[in-house]
């Protein structure tokens, strides 16, 4: 992975064979919003929530990362939550979407990050069987 952390972005450049979801939960926020990425995978899975559970599609060939967004929180326990929707294009120039549950990169993906210092974003399980966003002002960020 190479990364640039500015003031008020981070964009990160995934290599071919990182797990996309693993190094989105390993670049230290606990809180941030991922505008886009763009790039290749393979070894995807995306989910359909049908109000009960996720149906799962998965591609084992490469696809197109067309568009990437959503964001990363916390668990009530402290846990990093990366909770992302995508866009793939297939051969031929079909495009499949949803939850994206699993990604390995396929050459490269491009994902511009951004932190939000000042909010929590707390993720708390719900009756629906979802984890619900629950943002907050973070109370660590006032006192500095």
């Amino acid at each position: 992975m190479i990364q640039a952390k500015g003031k008020m972005a981070t964009v990160v450049r995934f290599q071919d064979g990182e797990d996309l979801l693993g190094g989105l939960a390993g670049l230290g926020l606990k809180a941030a919003a991922i505008v886009c990425g763009i790039g290749m995978v393979r070894n995807l899975v995306l989910g359909y929530w049908d109000g009960q559970r996720y149906i799962e599609e998965r591609f084992s060939e490469p696809v197109e990362l067309v568009a990437l967004q959503g964001n990363v929180g916390e668990s009530e326990q402290g846990k990093v939550v990366v909770h992302v929707h995508g866009v793939v294009g297939k051969e031929g120039g079909a495009t499949v979407s949803g939850h994206l549950l699993a990604a390995s990169v396929h050459n490269t993906a491009e994902v511009v990050v951004l932190p939000l210092p000042d909010v929590r974003m707390v993720r708390r399980g719900e009756p629906s069987g979802l984890t619900g966003l629950y943002p907050e002002v973070d109370p660590r960020a006032t006192a500095r």
